[in-house]
C-alpha cells in the first residue's frame, strides 16, 4: 500500500479498512482488559434494551407480604426473588435490570450533548482566534472553575425532578471540558503542515474545518466521552441519593441505594445489588476509555506495527 501511495496508484479502500480492523483485533489481544471493558459495558446496554424480557417481575409491583426478602441463595430466601426484595416488597433483580435504563440514557445523552455543544465552541475558538477566542476561554474557564457538584446540585433543584432535566444538566455542565479539549486540539492542529498545505492550495475554511481539522478531534474527543460517561453515572446516582434526580417511583440505581441506606444492617442487599451495579458499569466503561486511549494513539498503533 505504501508503494503504491508513493506511485500514485489508487490505494484499495477495503484492503484499508480490512488492515484497520485486523490493527484493533491485535490491540484488543493485546490489552485484554480492553475486551473485558466492552464485554460490561455491552451486557448493561442490552440489559437496559431488553429489560422488559430479561426482568422477571415488573420493577414497581409491591407484595408486601415479601418484603425485606433476603436473596434467594439465603436462609429464608425465595429463588422467584433471585437478589431478594425491597422494604416495598419489590424485585431487586427487576429493578436493577431497569435503573440501567437511567443509568445509560443519562450518560449517553448528556454526554452526546456536552460532546456536541463543546465542539462546536472549541472549534470556534480555536480556528477563529482572537477577541471571540478570548472570550469564549474567558467563559469557559469559569464554568470550570465552578464547584462542579455544587453546580450540579444547584441546577438539579432549581429545575426540578425529570429524566430531560438531568440530562439537560450533565449537557452543559460538561460542554466545557469538551470546549477546552477541542481549542486545544484545534490550535494545534491548525499549525500542521497537512492544514497548511490545504490553505496555501486555496481550500476554503469550512472544507479546512470539517476536512482536515475535524477527523483529527474524533479520537480524543470519542476517549474523553468514555471517561465522561462513567462520571455521569457516579453523579446522577448522586443525586438520585438526594432526591434530585428521577422521580421515586422511577427504579434508578440511585434511588435503590438512597431506599437501602436506613436498612443497611437488617437487609444490606437492598442497597449492595445497585451499588455493584454501578460499579460494574463504571468499571466497564472506564476499561473501554482506556483501551480507545491506546487504541487511538498513532504511537500505540506503530508500536504494534
Amino acid at each position: 500500500m505504501i508503494a503504491q501511495q508513493e506511485i500514485g496508484l489508487p490505494v484499495d479502500k477495503t484492503q484499508s479498512r480490512w488492515r484497520s480492523l485486523n490493527g484493533i483485533a491485535r490491540l484488543f489481544r493485546r490489552d485484554r482488559s480492553g475486551l473485558l471493558g466492552l464485554i460490561m459495558f455491552v451486557v448493561v446496554v442490552l440489559a437496559a434494551l431488553l429489560a422488559p424480557w430479561l426482568a422477571p417481575h415488573d420493577p414497581l409491583a409491591q407484595a408486601l407480604q415479601f418484603s425485606k426478602l433476603p436473596p434467594a441463595w439465603s436462609a429464608h430466601g425465595n429463588w422467584s426473588y433471585v437478589l431478594g426484595t425491597d422494604t416495598l416488597g419489590r424485585d431487586q433483580l427487576s429493578r436493577v435490570i431497569y435503573g440501567a435504563r437511567v443509568s445509560i440514557t443519562v450518560a449517553f445523552f448528556g454526554v452526546l450533548i456536552a460532546g456536541s455543544l463543546g465542539m462546536i465552541i472549541g472549534l470556534v475558538a480555536g480556528y477563529v482566534g482572537g477577541w471571540v477566542d478570548n472570550l469564549i476561554t474567558g467563559v469557559v474557564n469559569l464554568l470550570l472553575a465552578l464547584p462542579y457538584l455544587l453546580f450540579v446540585v444547584f441546577m438539579a433543584a432549581v429545575l426540578g425532578q425529570s429524566l430531560l432535566n438531568v440530562i439537560l444538566i450533565f449537557g452543559i455542565a460538561d460542554a466545557p471540558i469538551f470546549a477546552r479539549i477541542t481549542r486545544g486540539e484545534v490550535l494545534r492542529i491548525r499549525g500542521s503542515a497537512h492544514v497548511e498545505s490545504a490553505i496555501s492550495i486555496g481550500a476554503g475554511q469550512w472544507r479546512v474545518l470539517f476536512k482536515h481539522i475535524l477527523p483529527s478531534l474524533l479520537g480524543p474527543l470519542v476517549t474523553v466521552a468514555t471517561f465522561e460517561m462513567s462520571g455521569m453515572i457516579f453523579y446522577e446516582a448522586g443525586l438520585s441519593f438526594l432526591g434530585l434526580s428521577v422521580p421515586p417511583s422511577v427504579p434508578s440505581w440511585g434511588n435503590m441505594l438512597s431506599n437501602g441506606r436506613q436498612y443497611l444492617t437488617v437487609a444490606p442487599w437492598i442497597a449492595t445489588f445497585p451499588g455493584l451495579a454501578i460499579m460494574f458499569t463504571s468499571l466497564g466503561i472506564n476499561l473501554l476509555g482506556d483501551w480507545l486511549r491506546d487504541a487511538m494513539d498513532p504511537r500505540m498503533r506503530r508500536t504494534e506495527k
